[in-house]
C-alpha cells in the first residue's frame, strides 16, 4: 500500500464537510461514522455555546474547520462565519434589510459554499455572493427586485443551489419562477415558468442521460433541463397553495414530495421528460422539515408525528411522538431529532420500530426550535435563535 493510500486510510472519520443546506448531497444524511451510540444523561459533551447570530432559523454550512450561518440583529440581515472548533466569530457582512413576522423574524436560508465561494438569500430577496475566508463581497443583488417577484408571505426561505457553473435561485417572478445565474457573476443564463415562490429549496439529478432541476414551487412540482430550463415534467396535486416547504428527494429514478396542511405526499417515477404518479398518499405530510431515506424508508415528521415509511409504496412502518413536532438529521445509523419545543433525541434508524437511545433538551425562548442538527467534524451543531451550540459526539 502507497504512503498516499495509507494516510487517506488513517484520516479521521469525522472529517467529513458539510456546505450546503441539508449536507454534501442535500439529502439530510452524513457519511460519517464513529459516532456516539447514546448520550449520557444531560446530553453528550457540550464543547462551546456563542450568542450573537441575532434572530433567524437558518441553518449551517462547515466546511474546513468553519462554520456559515445567518441571522438578523435591529435593522439589518447578516451572514457570519465563525471557528467550528471554539465559536469564535470570524467575520460577519450585512446581508439584506430586516424581516419580521409574528412566527419568527430573520432570515431562513443556509449559505452554500462552493470552494472559493459562498452564496446565501436574505429572507428580502438580497442573494449575496462572498468570499468564504473573509467575508469580501464578490457580487450581489435582490433577485425579488430583479424579477419582479412577490415574496412569499413568510419570506425568501431557500437555500441557494450551485450546479456546475451555474447558481439555481427561485424568485417566483413573472416567466421567473426559477432562475440559472452565472455563478462567478450573477448573471443570468436562463429564466423559466411563472409560479410564485414557495419555501422549498431545488435539488439538481441526472436521469437518462438527462441533467434537471427539480423544484417545488408555489403551484407545484416541476422538473427542468438543467442546460435550458425548458419544462421537463409538472405535477401540481402535491401543492396545497399556502406552505410548500420539504425538499424534493430523488432515488432511482423516482422523486418524493410531501407537505402539509392536510395534503400528503407523492412518489413520482421520472423517466423520458416525464413524470408518473406511483402513489398519493396522507401519511406523510412533511410541514417545515424534510424528511430523509435510509435504504428502503423514509423517517420524516408528518406534521407532528414521526413517521417510518417504505420509499416505493407509501406503506408505514411506525408512527411515534417522539420529541413532538421537530426536523430530522441522520449520520451513523441514528436519526438525530429536534423537537420545535427545545428537545433533542437519538432514535435508530430501523423501519422494525421507534427505538429511542437519548434525549436532552437546550433552552428555548420565545419562537420555536425549527433548525435541523448539522453533523459535522465528531460534532452536532445546533441553533436556537441567536444561541449556537456545539456537542461532542464523536466515539472513543
Amino acid at each position: 500500500m502507497s504512503r498516499l493510500c495509507a494516510f487517506l486510510f488513517c484520516l479521521p472519520a469525522f472529517a467529513a464537510d458539510w456546505p450546503q443546506w441539508r449536507g454534501p448531497s442535500r439529502d439530510g444524511l452524513s457519511p460519517e461514522t464513529a459516532l456516539l451510540k447514546s448520550w449520557p444523561a444531560g446530553g453528550p459533551k457540550q464543547l462551546w455555546k456563542t450568542q450573537g447570530l441575532g434572530e433567524g432559523y437558518s441553518s449551517f454550512a462547515v466546511v474546513q474547520g468553519r462554520l456559515y450561518t445567518q441571522g438578523q440583529r435591529g435593522d439589518q440581515e447578516f451572514v457570519y462565519a465563525f471557528d467550528a472548533a471554539t465559536g469564535k466569530k470570524l467575520w460577519e457582512v450585512p446581508a439584506g434589510g430586516p424581516f419580521r413576522e409574528r412566527r419568527g423574524h430573520g432570515p431562513r436560508g443556509t449559505p452554500t459554499i462552493d470552494g472559493d465561494r459562498l452564496y446565501a438569500l436574505s429572507a428580502d430577496g438580497t442573494l449575496v455572493c462572498l468570499q468564504p475566508l473573509t467575508g469580501k463581497t464578490v457580487w450581489t443583488f435582490n433577485m425579488v427586485d430583479k424579477f419582479r417577484a412577490n415574496p412569499p408571505h413568510w419570506g425568501i426561505s431557500e437555500s441557494p443551489l450551485v450546479d456546475g457553473d451555474r447558481l439555481i435561485v427561485t424568485p417566483g417572478g413573472p416567466g421567473a419562477a426559477v432562475v440559472a445565474l452565472d455563478k462567478k457573476t450573477g448573471a443570468m443564463v436562463w429564466k423559466s415558468q411563472s409560479d410564485p415562490a414557495a419555501y422549498s429549496s431545488t435539488i439538481a439529478v441526472d436521469l437518462d442521460g438527462r441533467r434537471q432541476i427539480i423544484a417545488l414551487t408555489g403551484e407545484a412540482a416541476v422538473g427542468l433541463s438543467a442546460s435550458n430550463g425548458e419544462l421537463l415534467w409538472r405535477y401540481d396535486k402535491i401543492s396545497n397553495r399556502t406552505a410548500n416547504i420539504a425538499t424534493p428527494i430523488f432515488h432511482q429514478g423516482h422523486v418524493f414530495l410531501s407537505t402539509d396542511y392536510g395534503t400528503g405526499c407523492a412518489l413520482l417515477k421520472l423517466s423520458g421528460g416525464g413524470s408518473k404518479e406511483v402513489y398519493f398518499n396522507r401519511d406523510m405530510r412533511n410541514h417545515y422539515s424534510s424528511s430523509v431515506l435510509i435504504g428502503d424508508y423514509l423517517y420524516g415528521f408528518s406534521s407532528q408525528v414521526l413517521t417510518a415509511m417504505k420509499f416505493q409504496t407509501g406503506e408505514v412502518a411506525w408512527r411515534d411522538r417522539s420529541v413532538g413536532k421537530g426536523s430530522v438529521t441522520y449520520a451513523d445509523g441514528h436519526l438525530y431529532v429536534v423537537g420545535e419545543t427545545g428537545t433533542i433525541g437519538l432514535v435508530e434508524a430501523t423501519p422494525q420500530a421507534y427505538k429511542e437511545k437519548s434525549r436532552f433538551e437546550i433552552s428555548r425562548g420565545e419562537f420555536p426550535t425549527w433548525t435541523p442538527a448539522v453533523i459535522s467534524g465528531g460534532r452536532m451543531f445546533l441553533r436556537e435563535q441567536d444561541n449556537l451550540y456545539c456537542f461532542d459526539i464523536q466515539a472513543r
